[in-house]
């Protein structure tokens, strides 16, 4: 239950994120948090770690829109 508690608190952490490598780490984190939930989920079926996995889903990819930057427009 110890990933839960980091998941928690990566959810309820700023999402400031000043430079690309800050957010490289903090998708690639999301992403591992979100990797290790599923795991747990699949022998318990537990609504709330679904729950969870959602949260840091939708933050996850915020991240990575960030990332990717604007389209470019003609």
């Amino acid at each position: 239950m110890e990933l839960i508690t980091k998941a928690l608190e990566f959810e309820t952490r700023k999402m400031r994120f000043p430079t690309t490598s800050d957010r490289i780490m903090a998708a690639r984190e999301a992403k591992d948090l979100i990797l290790g939930l599923n795991e747990i989920y699949k022998e318990n079926n537990d609504s709330n770690i679904m729950d969870i996995m959602k949260r840091l889903t939708v933050i996850k990819q915020r991240i990575e829109r960030r990332l990717k930057g604007k389209p470019l427009t003609s």
